[in-house]
């Protein structure tokens, strides 16, 4: 029993893909879901102690971390007057 513990423990931890003639890896859909990786998502890859590690990217485009943030109620003369302070 503790045996068959420790079998799904590690295999939880660790799966397994194939790197394919070109580079590609195909991330197992349990650990895209768990990490929220959606089609689009940008990794960035590094090499820490001989592992390979992947960090979800923070948005590579400003203007996408911001887009439809603000309200169409809001007018964006007034807005942008009040942030230079001559509102």
């Amino acid at each position: 029993m503790i045996q068959q513990f420790f079998f799904i423990i590690s295999y939880m931890r660790s799966m397994k893909a194939r790197v394919a003639e070109r580079g590609q890896v195909t991330i197992p859909k349990r650990l895209r879901e768990r990490l929220g990786l959606k089609p689009g998502t940008i990794l960035e890859f590094k090499d820490e102690q001989g592992r390979l590690v992947a960090v979800k990217s923070r948005s590579a485009d400003p203007v996408s971390a911001v887009y439809g943030c603000l309200s169409k109620k809001i007018d964006t003369d007034v807005l942008i007057a009040e942030l230079r302070g001559r509102g």
